[in-house]
């Protein structure tokens, strides 16, 4: 692969990953394939060593599994890319730190988590583990960066402009997704890149992570599933129903158990989970966390929608909308040290997104496309907040914010509640 740093698209996890390597002594970063990993790593390495070059007959692959001190010979900090098809590296890398008290000599890549079979150390004190996601808006230059999720948590959002946008355009962020390569991109060509990196991941991935042939149809079917309930919060129970519903095939509990455990280590999955104010709390609600697919091109590619096929489907490019938002709001928290929740109580109040920061504060979301929608989503978010209030919650949020699509500008509401167009997001 050839590195050009001109050709490079900074991205939010380059901070973090400096600040790491100056910690640690080795960096791993993983996510999913063709999210930007290696580029983002040769940003920061001076040499590197590619696992997957099929130059000699894999001959990287095979000289590294029989002498992997051999792989970690270049100039520092040096780069292994796709790390998991030599599991002991793993342990050869911290072997090597152990002789060092210097830090950042090491990144590794990886698009799976292998099994930890001959591996025999978790490397902790050594490692860090960086994960990352697909470009948000702001990173692929579809969001001018106007207002920081900082200033939003802060309840310090002032008007200001957001990209000029429209719903055919929202349409083609949702299925082109935010792979690097498809920035520039048709949503259509972008909307067949997707489908293909399905059906590679399906027929060819999943074997080589788990040494064993899955019935790729079956687990077809519920990435086709999780698609369908995309910002849900479905049950593998519901997720087994609904293949049998919709695709004529049963599947029982414990198989669909198994595919989600796979398509986890493969990224493929990136769930939102549960949030509460108690930690001591049962309502720690619902446990069941929300699916989402890693990028919401993803979910539009496995239900075949184009970006005219989502334009004629409201309710289905809402919930895609939805998942994009949060998967930008996941990637500007963590890059606060903050984390991404969603909250579910026992009684059905809702509310799309939480962001909490490390000292305790947090921040509810509601997430919409239409500017239509504001006035109910800003009344429900001050409605959660008194309720909370009046309960004699430990922790009320400290700020409450509606995301949406269709508007040019953010502002501050009269009731606090702040109004924020995703085009003018950054972290």
């Amino acid at each position: 692969m050839y590195f050009s740093s001109e050709r490079y698209m900074p991205r939010i996890v380059d901070k973090e990953l400096k600040a790491l390597l100056r910690t640690f002594g080795a960096v791993c970063i993983e996510g999913p394939k063709w999210c930007g990993k290696t580029w983002t790593a040769l940003n920061s390495a001076k040499s590197v060593l590619y696992l997957n070059d099929p130059d000699g007959n894999f001959q990287n692959r095979k000289k590294a599994e029989m002498d992997p001190s051999s792989a970690l010979i270049g100039e520092l900090p040096r780069l292994i890319d796709e790390w998991q098809y030599v599991p002991s590296l793993w342990d050869a890398v911290r072997h090597e730190i152990d002789k060092s008290r210097d830090k950042g000599r090491f990144i590794l890549t990886g698009s799976s988590t292998p099994q930890r079979k001959g591996i025999c150390h978790s490397g902790v004190g050594r490692f860090a583990i960086l994960r990352m996601r697909p470009m948000t808006l702001f990173e692929s230059g579809d969001s001018n960066g106007s207002v920081s999720l900082s200033s939003i948590l802060e309840n310090n959002v002032e008007i200001s402009e957001s990209v000029p946008t429209n719903l055919g355009k929202l349409s083609g962020l949702v299925v082109r997704g935010g792979w690097p390569a498809t920035v520039g991109m048709g949503a259509d060509d972008a909307q067949r890149v997707s489908k293909n990196y399905l059906d590679i991941t399906l027929r060819e991935d999943i074997h080589k992570v788990e040494g064993t042939r899955h019935d790729w149809r079956k687990m077809g079917m519920l990435v086709k599933s999780l698609a369908r309930n995309e910002g849900t919060t479905a049950s593998m129970r519901a997720l087994a129903r609904d293949i049998s519903e919709f695709e004529g095939d049963g599947i029982d509990r414990g198989t669909v158990s198994a595919y989600l455990d796979t398509l986890d280590r493969l990224f493929i999955t990136d769930d939102q989970p549960a949030f509460s104010v108690n930690l001591r709390s049962p309502t720690r609600v619902g446990k069941t966390p929300k699916r989402h697919l890693a990028d919401p091109s993803l979910a539009a590619a496995a239900l075949g929608l184009t970006q005219k096929k989502l334009l004629g489907d409201l309710k289905t490019f809402g919930f895609l909308f939805e998942a994009m938002c949060e998967r930008d709001l996941r990637v500007y928290a963590e890059s606060l040290g903050g984390e991404l929740f969603h909250y579910r109580d026992h009684d059905g109040g809702e509310i799309d997104a939480v962001v909490e920061m490390p000292d305790g504060s947090w921040g509810a979301f509601e997430i919409k496309l239409g500017a239509n929608q504001i006035d109910e989503a800003a009344e429900k978010l001050v409605r959660f907040r008194d309720a909370m209030v009046g309960n004699g919650a430990p922790r009320p949020p400290k700020s409450l914010c509606v995301v949406c699509g269709l508007i040019d500008y953010a502002y501050t509401r009269d009731d606090g509640v702040s109004v924020v167009p995703i085009t003018a997001m950054r972290d």
